[in-house]
């Protein structure tokens, strides 16, 4: 997932967007800043505000400043949410949507020592809004499945296996149904598997994976699966984990890479500081290795442990009174 490299000084997109988003993005930045990396932000709107007030959810604009961007820090969408990050990654070619689903201590988390990742395809399957029409009886979706597509995103969760030592990858389907289309899925994944004989393979059909991510999550790894699959067993990774306020993910294109909590804007506790910041940070962790400064984020993801091991500094959803920016100072503390 890295660049595998470093440079003096980093142009970051930043796209606060709507609710929460905007609070936990402050934060996340205001820990970067504490780092010995230069950073050059560009801010750029979208989401429901930016919808009333300009007319459009998405600004040319903002869709520049991430293309001109090494890469995107994204807070949260309301309402526009597929009018916004979906067309980003479409527009910016963002293949592979990656999730990790980690127990850290004092969070709820239903297991210990749970640490895999889920790759996603991010660009086909039923996830296609043009390939959904009306009908005279009701509605059809087609569901569409490339070879192309699906070869490089199984070659991605092979080679991100790789790089970051992990030994197996599952597969994930709906074979004995979908015989065509996930019987394709399946056939290039064991064709790509070839390339990578030194990591075990296995797949499971969508309904056993979802029972043994409850049964038996330590087993697994790395994840990788089709746009639909994909979407479910994440946030089922994340109830695993102690909910979405601990999950971040990144949207990995050839070119661009765009990082966001997926807790959504959650307008309910908005202006009220006291959203749990986390989720942002670590996406903001995925995006300094994406870039390749390793070093900043074992530091940055170790004073989140630490104030999760001390757990005198926690906000609500994880039991405890502490504010948005409580934690993150705490965290800050621990740099």
């Amino acid at each position: 997932m890295s660049t595998s490299k470093t440079k003096d000084k980093y142009q970051i997109a930043v796209v606060p967007g709507d609710g929460i988003g905007k609070e936990v993005m402050q934060a996340a930045i205001s820990v970067l800043n504490e780092l010995d990396i230069e950073f050059d932000y560009v801010y750029g709107d979208a989401g429901d505000e930016c919808l009333e007030k300009t007319g459009t959810a998405l600004p040319k604009e903002t869709l520049e400043i991430i293309k001109n961007a090494d890469a995107c820090l994204f807070g949260a969408a309301g309402e526009t949410a597929a009018d916004v990050i979906v067309k980003i990654r479409q527009e910016m070619k963002m293949f592979a949507n990656l999730r990790p689903v980690k127990s850290y201590p004092n969070t709820n988390a239903l297991f210990e020592n749970i640490d895999f990742m889920i790759v996603r395809e991010n660009t086909e399957g039923l996830y296609i809004a043009d390939q959904e029409k009306m009908t005279d009886d009701g509605a059809i979706a087609k569901r569409i499945i490339t070879r192309e597509a699906e070869e490089r995103i199984i070659d991605y969760a092979f080679n991100y296996a790789k790089e970051n030592n992990k030994g197996k990858v599952t597969a994930v389907h709906k074979a004995n149904v979908l015989k065509k289309s996930d019987g394709l899925f399946k056939e290039i994944f064991y064709e790509v598997a070839e390339r990578y004989p030194e990591i075990d393979t296995e797949d499971y059909y969508v309904d056993a994976t979802a029972m043994y991510l409850i049964t038996q999550p330590q087993t697994f790894e790395v994840i990788v699966t089709t746009n639909l699959f994909g979407d479910i067993l994440s946030d089922e990774g994340a109830g695993l984990v102690g909910g979405l306020g601990l999950i971040p993910s990144a949207n990995i294109g050839e070119n661009a890479a765009l990082f966001e909590s997926v807790h959504g804007s959650a307008p309910d506790i908005a202006g009220q500081g006291i959203a749990n910041p986390i989720a942002m940070m670590l996406s903001a962790i995925m995006m300094l290795r994406y870039i390749g400064e390793n070093e900043a984020a074992d530091k940055f993801d170790a004073a989140i442990l630490k104030v999760l091991e001390e757990a005198k500094t926690l906000t609500k959803d994880l039991g405890g009174s502490a504010s948005t920016m409580e934690v993150t100072e705490a965290i800050k503390n621990n740099l």
